[in-house]
């Protein structure tokens, strides 16, 4: 009785919602497919991981704003981290709370386009900081004598800044490629948000170029920065091997095991998202949603936290203004 009830259900949302030429243009976002009765519970752990992802990054601005001793390049690095975990999750949690507690499924076509762009840009803008902490933590290890003169607050800035504009000169042709496709009548998206295949799947035209693209951008800027990061590393861990001393070994790479833990939580979640995505069709769609949401939300929860207990300039900051609450 319950299936049939299902089925009933998404038929008759389907047929609702067979757009003709003169509805408005929208999507319907259906959620976790085959989760449907969990919803309510589903929204626990997501709405606790938004709620931690969003306090501890705050604090983390806060503390690096108030305290001048934590104005150095690393810090605004950290920062930078912090403002795209905040961007990531809050693009996407927001209309996945109010899929699973209110029902509200409809986003408009250019409202779905707008947040695959966003979403992109902040991933691009994510990646490209991990590159510079990378590069950081090299110039930190390999040459400290000219830490302070190579990495300026302002060089970070402009770093980050060009990574910025790296990501939006990338991403730029998805929302453009998007909005000249033909978009079929059946708009029922199976996700809690607009990610950007399973758009792609509503058009009923030809859309080799969107995916080529889609899939060239993942692995080329994936395999570039990747490529960058390992080979940051590979020097450091050349330069590590140098010193006689084991104390020095221990405390040159202990200012890396921040940022490597930061990057294997990323780097392992935005594999699996990708390869089950592309080679996993034999894999059930609620898992491919639910790894899919994992790499919004998880990543942003835990950075903060990592680099609170690897820093200890830092975690002591944090600990005097928790204090006094």
């Amino acid at each position: 009785m319950g299936i049939s009830d299902g089925h009933w259900r998404i038929n008759q949302l389907m047929e609702a919602f067979n757009l003709t030429s003169s509805s408005p243009p929208t999507f319907i976002l259906n959620g976790i497919p085959g989760l449907e009765a969990a919803h309510i519970w589903i929204s626990i752990p997501f709405s606790t991981c938004y709620i931690i992802s969003l306090l501890g990054n705050f604090i983390v601005l806060f503390v690096v704003a108030k305290e001048e001793t934590l104005h150095k390049p690393m810090y605004l690095l950290l920062c930078m981290l912090a403002l795209t975990d905040i961007g990531m999750s809050s693009c996407v949690m927001p209309k996945a709370l109010c899929i699973f507690w209110f029902g509200f499924k409809g986003i408009t076509i250019d409202g779905c386009i707008t947040q695959i762009f966003v979403i992109y840009v902040l991933a691009l803008t994510h990646a490209a900081i991990l590159v510079t902490m990378a590069f950081d933590r090299y110039v930190a290890i390999c040459d400290p004598l000219r830490y302070t003169t190579i990495l300026t607050n302002a060089r970070i800035a402009k770093l980050g800044l060009v990574g910025l504009i790296r990501a939006v000169v990338l991403i730029l042709p998805v929302p453009l490629l998007l909005r000249s496709l033909p978009f079929c009548t059946n708009r029922v998206i199976a996700h809690t948000y607009c990610e950007h295949m399973a758009v792609v799947k509503m058009s009923c035209g030809d859309t080799r170029i969107n995916r080529t693209y889609s899939l060239g951008i993942t692995f080329v800027i994936s395999g570039l920065d990747l490529t960058l990061i390992g080979l940051s590393y590979g020097l450091i861990i050349r330069a590590v091997l140098r010193i006689n001393s084991k104390e020095a070994h221990r405390k040159a790479l202990n200012t890396c095991t921040a940022h490597i833990s930061v990057m294997l939580v990323n780097g392992t979640l935005t594999l699996f998202s990708i390869l089950t995505h592309w080679f996993g069709q034999g894999i059930a769609a609620h898992v491919h949603i639910l790894l899919a949401n994992l790499y919004l939300f998880v990543p942003p929860m835990l950075n903060p936290i990592i680099y609170g207990v690897k820093s200890k300039e830092l975690r002591e900051k944090m600990g005097k203004y928790t204090c006094r609450m």
